[in-house]
């Protein structure tokens, strides 16, 4: 059985134009198959040069026949929720912003190990050290951070050292 795009409301060249606007590289992928099939190319052929399989460009084409351009994105997928919840998030991103207190938490700054600890002891919540990386680069967190100053540090004697050190 042939394969047939039956919407007719964009042509070949339509369908490149949209596949250079697209955001989502897979949906520009489509839609270049989608034109190679609107032209008239063998479905294998266009299959091979958007690098698909023939049965999957077909399941392709039924969407697109059927949703149109935007039935061409990838659909959200279920997975696992998240662990911690919106406010969780907020009030670990307040922690973060604030830094440690001293006193109470014994370290200047905060790393991965002592988040995953206090997020356990807050939340209740057990999570690894690399996936607290992952929830702070969500958070718009970087790894760099400015270096720490120690809360006993003598600010005076610091800049009296700099005046007598020899310059480079």
């Amino acid at each position: 059985m042939a394969l047939a795009v039956t919407r007719a409301d964009l042509t070949a060249d339509d369908l490149r134009q949209e596949a250079r606007r697209a955001k989502d590289s897979d949906q520009a992928r489509r839609l270049l198959a989608l034109a190679l099939v609107v032209e008239g190319h063998p479905r294998g052929e266009a299959a091979r040069h958007a690098g698909m399989d023939r049965q999957t460009l077909r399941d392709w084409v039924i969407r697109y026949n059927e949703e149109g351009i935007e039935g061409l994105r990838d659909r959200p997928r279920s997975g696992r929720p998240p662990q911690l919840g919106a406010a969780q998030l907020a009030e670990l991103a307040r922690l973060v912003v604030e830094g440690p207190n001293v006193a109470v938490h014994r370290v200047v700054r905060w790393r991965c190990v002592d988040l995953q600890a206090e997020i356990k002891v807050r939340f209740g919540i057990e999570v690894s050290e690399r996936h607290v990386g992952r929830i702070l680069k969500r958070l718009k967190f970087t790894r760099l951070s400015v270096r720490p100053r120690h809360p006993h540090a003598d600010e005076a004697a610091q800049e009296a050292f700099k005046k007598t050190s020899a310059p480079w």
